[in-house]
């Protein structure tokens, strides 16, 4: 699980791979709620956005009980159909589907509003549906919000496996798995910590964890400490990098 400012993981574990989502999402709540310390206020203020695999009414039903905010994809593309019948109005989604909105197929604890897409695909329509306690002006709106949550499958998985080579390295045991992917998290948090506190502002802002290892990190160097004070970094020269990196570095370095 990861990202909140600076795109750090904030938790991670390895499952045996027979285990679907469903058997995952309690325990990362409980981790993710330790690892931030939400507190009951923070709680109510916190939204879970959840694609279908996490959307059982169970897991909402228990989200709700500890006071968060839910945003959420329906797991049953049966009810999906069934609730489609029951709406009254669709309305115009982007230039490929429509929303409805219909009352809750059940309590869940706390209200909620129930959206139903549909979407045209060869000629027949596809149902999903969407459980929301939040208040936002347009059917419209839950979705786009929705759609732009944390894609972490994207800013955190692909990079890790392109710039700290996560999907290269197999331990053959659980527990050198599960030791190795924490060390990656950790890998991942410091050049998170570094692109935060080193890069951004300058030519380097937008390189990603692959970049920063192969261009910046690789090049030769040394820093040079006048007693307990860094006096400079020197870089080597003929790299094309190593100006705007040496700045970048005694900032980092210098606590700025």
């Amino acid at each position: 699980m990861s990202a909140i400012a600076e795109h750090e993981t904030i938790w991670s574990q390895v499952f045996p791979g027979n285990y679907h989502t469903a058997h995952c999402f309690q325990p990362a709540v409980e981790a993710t709620e330790t690892a931030l310390e939400l507190s009951a206020q923070q709680r109510k203020r916190t939204v879970w956005r959840m694609d279908g695999g996490a959307g059982t009414d169970e897991h909402l039903t228990w989200l709700l009980a500890r006071d968060y905010q839910v945003l959420a994809k329906g797991i049953s593309h049966r009810r999906a159909e069934a609730l489609a019948s029951q709406v009254r109005r669709w309305d115009r989604y982007r230039s490929d589907c429509e929303l409805g909105e219909v009352p809750s197929p059940i309590d869940f604890g706390r209200p909620v509003r129930v959206f139903v897409k549909r979407k045209l695909k060869a000629g027949e329509f596809h149902h999903t549906y969407y459980v929301s306690t939040l208040t936002l002006p347009s059917k419209g709106c839950f979705l786009s919000l929705y759609d732009d949550r944390g894609a972490a499958e994207i800013e955190q998985f692909r990079n890790d496996k392109s710039g700290l080579s996560l999907e290269a390295r197999r331990k053959w045991s659980f527990t050198g798995q599960q030791g190795y992917i924490l060390l990656t998290d950790l890998a991942h948090n410091l050049l998170t910590d570094f692109t935060h506190r080193a890069l951004k502002g300058s030519r380097f802002a937008n390189y990603g964890p692959k970049r920063i290892v192969r261009d910046l990190l690789n090049i030769p160097g040394k820093l040079v400490f006048d007693g307990q004070n860094l006096a400079r970094v020197e870089l080597l020269s003929q790299n094309q990098f190593s100006f705007d990196l040496a700045k970048c570095l005694l900032r980092y370095c210098s606590g700025g």
